[in-house]
Parts: structure tokens; C-alpha cells; sequence
């Protein structure tokens, strides 16, 4: 008899299937030679500083730095239940050994490390490594268990990442909170990404905009420009100098293009794409796919930071095509089932491929009716990557032309499509990547065909137009720039360091594929940034908290330099006491600084409202989706929604409206000033036919009503517990 412990229960459950451990039973399910049970994600962590001594309960300056001798771990009481019934499980004597089924990566292994040090078995380990949850790699992946000491050094690498983020970010917090009489949450990865978007936000503050003219031409139909003059009589006075006169061909340069599929997706690719496309957040993203992943079975696993499969995913393709030739893919997914996989380097690299390969359908059929809306959006993104990458390159040939117009120089190009080849795939909807970086409009290739032209020939102009424009300043991140940027950090870093910059791209940037949505979010909960539309600003309270961190805690060369560390534990290059030696040296240094520190944190967002539970002033907040006032004593924890975001448009200019529960009954209000209460917006909407019954409107607002009770900042809400300020 053997027992399997997966991550989440619904891993358990696929694996239950194909290995046949069909009997329920309390935690875990059985079969004729094996048991299958579950974690709930990180089912055992670290323990508070209060476990070890009371006295830090209370969060006082004096008793920092916290540096734990044995660390201890501890299961929280809503999963204790589930994990007695592991510990008797691991301690059975019908069990001869454990296969460890969490998830294949770093943190995988730490999450089983602890339950299973924490349990005190001695059972032999082996290890399950899979990236899909489909049948025939759970099949194959349960025959070719490896052993777990394969993977001791990489479980050791993620114990120091665990107690180092723990040791530096407790102190940290600790000591800012104590310091300043202010909530202020400090990391390694949340504390650089705000500095990110500080440094983005004085580009703009300090960005100079100028003006400049665009001189255009109607050259017997062709358009050419010559883009960007600054002064103003310099292009009045080529306009005036190009009427009347002729342009002379001075060069024609055509050339065949041909560009490949953008690569397969890995998570952060997909959500930046989903924000752009659709608008939904980092976590929201993850959320659609964990379903797809654990509940349809019909996409590979979601966490991975791969963009490639390797060469032994290759004869599945076919299998996989089969599966999801459904519905508005069966025409492009049947072509290619006809004729041979056409597998090259530009998604195929065994050498590109970490943990796990990119998201990629499975081989489970698809059902897509039994998908919501916002499932079938997703696996319509992944499912068009996958078959695009199959498919021949798009081709089309380039025309650029330049000519000489009263002595200055104007250019005109186009393309003109020869084979559409992959773009076939999407039917003409989105298929390009958005980069943080886009070009100049008037620098765009034009989808135009220009007519077959000759050096020296001249062509009359028919027209002359001035247009002007102004420079733009970087634009403000949004959730999809913002997980660019963190997912590859190197432009941030002062030091040039290559190596540094090396590894930052290896591993993945600030946070991990696994992280990044839930460090966006916390930096929303606890207030340090906000949402104006699709933009993301920094908050004041962000801007005085940078201005007291320690430089080197803003800068992503601190991953990079954990993360080398982390490598070559993972390695066995490195011991792990060295790396956590280091660790507790700068922990202690970090207290030390800001002990001496000589800022100051004052409250800008303070309003005359008084908090009816402990008479404090409120303080006016925006949350992702509302605007809120809280008590500035985290310990009483009052909140009040003042008003919330929805997804009800304005009938004026179709701007997304805000609902505002003041008086008897709540009003939406929008920013151009058009007012509306809920029983008219109901009676409007059903004269309109858009379906918005009572019940659903009712379902809505106990949503809403559930979200206002739920903690303003649950991120450190236990930590934050003992907390007394005075």
C-alpha cells in the first residue's frame, strides 16, 4: 500500500482516477493498493513571532531584530483537521511508502516538506513530476516515479527563500509600523516593484511635452510624410515650398517578410495579454485557468514560466488537436490533423523548458458548454496559440519608397499580404503581443498596396496638409505592463550587472509566475497603490514609504543575488547555512538603519470623519474596486464602502459607472455627471431586453455586501493581530 499527497484536492481527485482510489473516505480516497489525499495548498508554514515568545505579541522597537534559533512550523485551524488525517496516514503501518504529487517546482517541495517533517515520518519518498493533469501523463508520470532525493537541494533552496522573505520582511514591517505608527509592509519583491512604478511616475511628472509637424503628401494617390519637424516656420515653410511642385523617386526597396507565431504562452504572457484584451487582473487570470486546469482538465498546468514544450510532447500533438477541434476551432485545428506536425525551434527546445512547458491544450476533450464566459475567453487564447504556432509563417512583402521633395526627404511604405499563414488562425481578432513600448503612430507600417514605382520617376502633388502632434511621456503602467516589467526588471537596475541581469531573466524576474498576481494584490489591499481606470498610480503612502526603505531593499539586484544563491543550493553547489547566515546578518543590518533613520510619515488622506468604534479619524482609501474610508487604527479595523465599481455602463458615454449605497436606496453615478438609482436602472434595463432579472441583481448585491465585510488588508491580518498602537 502506497499514499499519494497532492497539493489541492481536485489534483487528488485526477489522480484518484487513473491510479483507481475510488472509495471516499474523511480527507483522502482509497484504493485496492493505494491512498490518495491532499494539502490545501500550504497546508503547514512558519509560525508567528508569538510562538516563540509571547512578549511579541505585542510589536515593540526594542525587540527587533526577531531571528528564530528553530524554526517551527505550524498548521492554521481551519486546516487541522485535514492534516491530522495526513499525519495518520504518513504513520500507517500499511503504508510502505509516500509519492510526493504537489506541485513540480520549488514551492511544490516545500509545501511537502513540512507536512511531512511536521507529521514525523520516516516512509520512504518518491516523487511525482507531471505538468498535466490529463490521464495519460498521470499514467506515465505514476510508472516513472523518481526519487526524492533528486530533489533535496531544490526543497532546500526553497526552505532559505521561505525563511529568508519570513526573517526580512517580518523585521522590516515590524520596525517601519513600530517606527512610524503606520501599517507599512515591507519585501524583497513587493518594496522594487513600487519603486518601479515611482521611478515611472517622475518620468512623467518631469516629462517636457513639445509640439512638432507632420508635412504630408498626396503623391498621385501615394501618401508620404516627412514626420516630426520641431520648428514650427520650418515645416510651414516646406509646405508651402511642396505646393505645386513634384516628388522624385529616389529609391524603392521591396522585401519579403516572413513572421513567425508568437511564441505559446507561459502565465505571465497570458496575463498581460487577458488585461489588455479583456481587463481582468493577474489573479483573476490565474483563478480562470486554475479551472480549466483542475475542473475541465482541458489545459496544462497554468504556473509554469516556459514559453517552449519539449521534443516528448511533440507526438501528442495530434491527440491534442484532437481533442479541441470543436466548435470555432474544428476548421483550423482538422487542416492541420491532415498532414504532418510541422515541430521547430520556434516553440520546440528542450533546453527552454524549466518545471514545466507552456500552456498548452490537453488531450481531454472539450466540452465548451460547460464553460462560463470568461473560461471560454481563456482557453480561446491558449487554443488559437497552440494552433497558430502549427501553422506556416505570415508572409508579406515590404514597400518602402522614399522621394525628394523641394530638397527634403519624404518616405511612404506598405505591405501587401502574399500568404496569411498562421493569422488564418484567429479570423481576423487580435493576435499581436502588446509590448510596454509601442511605436509612433506615424511610424506604423501601413496595410496599403503601393503601386509599382521606378527610381527617377516623378510623381505630381495632388495635395499638401500640416498635421501636429506632441511628444508623449511614458505611459502609466497597467496590470499587464506592470507584470511585464516585473517579470524582466534589468532596464530598473542601477548596477549594469550582467550576470545580475542574467539571472533575473533565467528565474523569472521579481516574484514567480506563482506570486506576481498575489503580490499585485496585496500591494492594492494595503493601500500603496491604486486604479484610476486601467492605470495604476502610486499612492502617497507608497512615496514616504520609499523615501524611509533602505536602497538596496528597492532595487531588484537583491533578487537576483538571492536567486543565484538559491540556484546553486538548488544545485548542491551551496550550503544552506552559508546563504542563511548571510540573511540574518543583513536582517540585522536592515533594523539598524531604520532605527537611525531620520524620516518622518505623515497622513495626507485624513478626513474630519470620526470612526464610531474608537473615535479616531477616518482615512479616505481606494480600494481596486471602491473608495472606502478605514480607521487609521489597524487594530480597530472599521471600514465604511463609500461607493463601488460596476460593470453597469453609462447610457450617455458608456463609461463604466460607480454605485453608491448613500440614503434608502443605492444610485449609480458615472463620471460625466449622469445620475441613476437602482430601480430605474433595473426598469431600464429590463425595457431594454438585457435580461437583468431581480434575482440576479439581488445576487449582485450579496456579493457586494459579502466583499465590504471581508478584511480591507487580510495580508498580514494575523500578523498584524497583536498590534498596539498608542
Amino acid at each position: 500500500m502506497y499514499l499519494v499527497i497532492a497539493e489541492k484536492p481536485s489534483v487528488s481527485r485526477a489522480i484518484a482516477e487513473v491510479i483507481g482510489a475510488q472509495e471516499r473516505e474523511d480527507g483522502y480516497l482509497q484504493g485496492t493498493d493505494c491512498m490518495v489525499s491532499w494539502c490545501f495548498g500550504h497546508l503547514a508554514e512558519y509560525v508567528s513571532p508569538d510562538a516563540y515568545d509571547e512578549k511579541f505579541n505585542q510589536w515593540r522597537y526594542e525587540d527587533l531584530p526577531i531571528i528564530p534559533k528553530d524554526w517551527k512550523v505550524t498548521v492554521s485551524e481551519d486546516k487541522k483537521d485535514q492534516f491530522y488525517i495526513l499525519k495518520r496516514l504518513l504513520n500507517s503501518p500499511e503504508i510502505e511508502y509516500v509519492v510526493n504529487a504537489c506541485d513540480a517546482g520549488r514551492e511544490g517541495e516545500l509545501i511537502f516538506k513540512h507536512v511531512y517533517d511536521l507529521s514525523g515520518s520516516k516512509k520512504p519518498v518518491k516523487r511525482l513530476w507531471i505538468s498535466s493533469l490529463e490521464d495519460s501523463a498521470i499514467l506515465d508520470g505514476m510508472q516513472h516515479l523518481r526519487s526524492a532525493e533528486e530533489y533535496r537541494h531544490l526543497a532546500e533552496a526553497a526552505v532559505c527563500r521561505s525563511q529568508a522573505d519570513w526573517l526580512v520582511g517580518m523585521n522590516a514591517t515590524r520596525a517601519y509600523t513600530t517606527k512610524y505608527f503606520k501599517k507599512l509592509t515591507v519585501g524583497r519583491v513587493q518594496t522594487p516593484t513600487l519603486a518601479m512604478l515611482v521611478e515611472r511616475a517622475g518620468q512623467i511628472s518631469n516629462f517636457q511635452k513639445e509640439k512638432y509637424f507632420n508635412v504630408e503628401l498626396d503623391c498621385d494617390g501615394i501618401p508620404a510624410v516627412k514626420p516630426k519637424i520641431f520648428d514650427p516656420d520650418e515645416a510651414e515653410q516646406l509646405r508651402s515650398r511642396c505646393h505645386g511642385n513634384e516628388a522624385i523617386v529616389t529609391s524603392v526597396k521591396e522585401t519579403e517578410k516572413k513572421v513567425k507565431a508568437p511564441k505559446l504562452y507561459d502565465l505571465t504572457t497570458l496575463q498581460r495579454e487577458a488585461n489588455r484584451k479583456y481587463g481582468y487582473s493577474a489573479k483573476q487570470t490565474l483563478n480562470i485557468m486554475q479551472r480549466l486546469y483542475e475542473n475541465h482538465k482541458v489545459l496544462t498546468y497554468p504556473r509554469t514560466d516556459s514559453r517552449y514544450i519539449g521534443k516528448d510532447i511533440v507526438p501528442t500533438i495530434k491527440e491534442r488537436l484532437k481533442a479541441c477541434a470543436v466548435g470555432p476551432y474544428r476548421k483550423p485545428a482538422g487542416a492541420l490533423m491532415n498532414q504532418p506536425v510541422r515541430a521547430n525551434g520556434s516553440f520546440v527546445d528542450d533546453k527552454k523548458v524549466s518545471d514545466h512547458h507552456a500552456i498548452i491544450p490537453t488531450e481531454q476533450f472539450v466540452q465548451l458548454d460547460h464553460m462560463t464566459n470568461e473560461e471560454r475567453k481563456i482557453y480561446d487564447m491558449v487554443v488559437r496559440r497552440f494552433l497558430s504556432v502549427l501553422y506556416p509563417p505570415f508572409v508579406y512583402e515590404q514597400v518602402s519608397m522614399e522621394g525628394i521633395v523641394a530638397g527634403e526627404l519624404f518616405a511612404a511604405s506598405g505591405k501587401v499580404v502574399k500568404s496569411a499563414g498562421w493569422k488564418d488562425v484567429y479570423e481576423n481578432t487580435d493576435d499581436t503581443e502588446e509590448d510596454e513600448d509601442t511605436a509612433d503612430d506615424a511610424q506604423k507600417l501601413k496595410d496599403q498596396k503601393l503601386p509599382q514605382m521606378k527610381k527617377g520617376e516623378r510623381l505630381h502633388i495632388e495635395n499638401v496638409s500640416m498635421n501636429t502632434g506632441r511628444t508623449k511621456p511614458p505611459a502609466r503602467f497597467t496590470e499587464a505592463t506592470l507584470l511585464a516589467a516585473m517579470e524582466n526588471p534589468v532596464r530598473y537596475m542601477e548596477s549594469h550587472d550582467t550576470k545580475a541581469a542574467k539571472t533575473l531573466g533565467e528565474t523569472g524576474g521579481l516574484g514567480t509566475v506563482a506570486t506576481r498576481a498575489d503580490i499585485i494584490e496585496k500591494l492594492f489591499n494595503s493601500f500603496l497603490m491604486e486604479k484610476k481606470g486601467n492605470e495604476i498610480h502610486i499612492t502617497s503612502k507608497a512615496k514616504q514609504l520609499l523615501e524611509l526603505v533602505p536602497e538596496e531593499l528597492k532595487k531588484p539586484e537583491l533578487t537576483a543575488d538571492w536567486e543565484m544563491k538559491l540556484g546553486n543550493i538548488a544545485k548542491g553547489k551551496m550550503k544552506q547555512e552559508t546563504f542563511l547566515k548571510e540573511i540574518r546578518n543583513y536582517t540585522c543590518d536592515i533594523v539598524d538603519e531604520i532605527k537611525t533613520g531620520q524620516g518622518t510619515f505623515r497622513h495626507d488622506n485624513l478626513t474630519n470623519k470620526i470612526c464610531p468604534n474608537c473615535g479616531k479619524k477616518l482615512l479616505a482609501v481606494n480600494g481596486k474596486n471602491a473608495k472606502m474610508l478605514v480607521c487609521q487604527d489597524r487594530e480597530c479595523g472599521y471600514k465604511e464602502t463609500l461607493s463601488r465599481t460596476t460593470n453597469a455602463r453609462c447610457p450617455k458615454c458608456h463609461k463604466r459607472m460607480e454605485m453608491y449605497v448613500k440614503g434608502k436606496e443605492e444610485t449609480f453615478i458615472c463620471a460625466c455627471g449622469y445620475k441613476e438609482k437602482l430601480s430605474a436602472f433595473q426598469a431600464r434595463r429590463a425595457k431594454e431586453g438585457a435580461g437583468v432579472n431581480k434575482r440576479e441583481v439581488q445576487k449582485y448585491m450579496r456579493q457586494q455586501q459579502k466583499e465590504a465585510k471581508e478584511p480591507v488588508n487580510n495580508a498580514f491580518a494575523q500578523a498584524l493581530a497583536g498590534l498596539k498602537l498608542e
